[in-house]
């Protein structure tokens, strides 16, 4: 299999969390329980895929990383965003694993408590994603070359 066909279509499946992510919210606060459950279950499993498939790329690759070709301040903003992707990526399984299970217990309180928290970081490692894919391959400028 061509692994390097994952970056796009990663970054596509995060681009539709996002969509459902927005959508299950919607959901909620209009009291829709029944469509923000099934949207938000979707969520759960199009960034579980996402989770494998990014995986599976970086294993492929021998966790090899693409370096993004700037220097200075655009450098120095590229790694902050990278860095706080990556922090709070890591929870993202946790938190999301956690509300899908309280909201399928229909522990609701608890449930909304830890949403308040776990949706901002869900989203922005969301967004956050597609940003650094669009960085890393289509925007990448040329490597710097040492003369």
């Amino acid at each position: 299999m061509d692994f390097s066909v994952l970056p796009p279509i990663n970054a596509a499946l995060n681009a539709t969390a996002i969509a459902l992510l927005v959508a299950g919210r919607r959901f909620a606060r209009r009291g829709e329980i029944d469509r923000h459950r099934s949207t938000m279950l979707s969520a759960f499993g199009v960034s579980s895929l996402f989770l494998i498939l990014y995986l599976g790329h970086k294993v492929s690759r021998n966790f090899e990383n693409t370096t993004f070709n700037v220097e200075g301040w655009a450098k120095t903003a590229y790694l902050v965003l990278l860095g706080s992707h990556v922090l709070l990526a890591m929870s993202v399984p946790v938190l999301a694993f956690l509300l899908v299970r309280l909201g399928l217990k229909d522990e609701r309180e608890r449930h909304r408590r830890i949403a308040r928290v776990g949706w901002l970081i869900w989203i922005y490692v969301s967004v956050t994603g597609v940003l650094i894919y669009l960085l890393l391959y289509p925007f990448n400028p040329a490597p710097i070359v040492a003369r």
